[in-house]
């Protein structure tokens, strides 16, 4: 939930990880930190859905499963996505040349039912402040 408050339209969130990992689970947080009340599931089958924000804006949830490369990624207008809201990527390695240099990489594994493991890696200056605030607002400081 506390990544979903930082989005900002434009911000690029690319999960990848095993089936099992989260990933779902994972964006179902961010849509309701961000201010959705839209209820989240896997868009393997529709590849895009679209969560609503009270204000009119769009949390764009894509999954990469089923897309065979960055060619069929490009064919659903991901510039379009990022000029209206934030676009959170599920297979986001699969398409990986297809999307903005610049965003959020969590590298997600299964440890037990329970518990994921997760490496945030930032590419750009905006992305590594905003591990630094989600740091601060999970571990204080």
């Amino acid at each position: 939930m506390r990544l979903g408050a930082l989005l900002q339209a434009s911000d690029m969130i690319g999960l990848v990880g095993e089936l099992g990992s989260g990933k779902t689970t994972l964006v179902q947080g961010i849509a309701s930190g961000w201010g959705s009340l839209d209820p989240v599931s896997s868009p393997t089958f529709v590849l895009v859905n679209v969560y609503r924000h009270p204000d009119r804006e769009c949390l764009f949830h894509l999954d990469a499963y089923r897309l065979n490369g960055a060619e069929e990624a490009m064919d659903l207008d991901i510039d379009a996505m990022l000029s209206q809201g934030p676009l959170v990527v599920e297979w986001a390695e699969k398409i990986k040349s297809a999307l903005t240099d610049e965003g959020l990489w969590v590298h997600m594994k299964y440890i037990d039912e329970e518990q994921r493991d997760m490496i945030f890696s930032a590419k750009g200056k905006h992305f590594e402040e905003m591990v630094i605030q989600l740091r601060k607002q999970i571990y204080g400081g």
